[in-house]
């Protein structure tokens, strides 16, 4: 698995198993500015899962109790992922600014890539105007 861009964090997180018995895993957590990657356990030369942030809509039903903080990723297909951290990590915040700032670039893309093409548009309808 490939990890583009430069590591924003990287530790460890609990992630609830889809098992009927729901039990929390130790996963080592590799954060990037394009990317969540999991892998189990605590090797990065193990397989791992990547979850890119275009396909992550948001970190939710953020809980803190005693000893932990819960949170979910909530991906594009809306398949919710839950996870836990000691209370002072805050990989919570972490990912969610991540995220932000992940979709922020990529509203700023959409938004030149549109100004492109309407320009281009605009600039191909004088043409045909001025045409004999």
């Amino acid at each position: 698995m490939k990890m583009p861009g430069e590591v924003i964090r990287e530790g460890e997180l609990e992630k609830r198993s889809d098992s009927l018995f729901q039990f929390w895993k130790k996963k080592l957590v590799v954060l990037t500015k394009d990317s969540l990657s999991l892998f189990p356990d605590g090797h990065r030369r193990a397989r791992g899962k990547e979850l890119g942030f275009h396909s992550i809509l948001k970190v939710d039903c953020v809980e803190r109790t005693g000893k932990y903080i819960y949170f979910t990723i909530v991906t594009t297909d809306r398949k919710e992922i839950d996870f836990r951290c000691p209370d002072q990590s805050c990989w919570n915040a972490s990912i969610t600014m991540a995220l932000i700032d992940f979709q922020n670039k990529r509203a700023i893309q959409d938004f030149k890539s549109r100004q492109e093409l309407e320009q281009a548009a605009g600039s191909q309808e004088r043409r045909l105007a001025r045409a004999p």
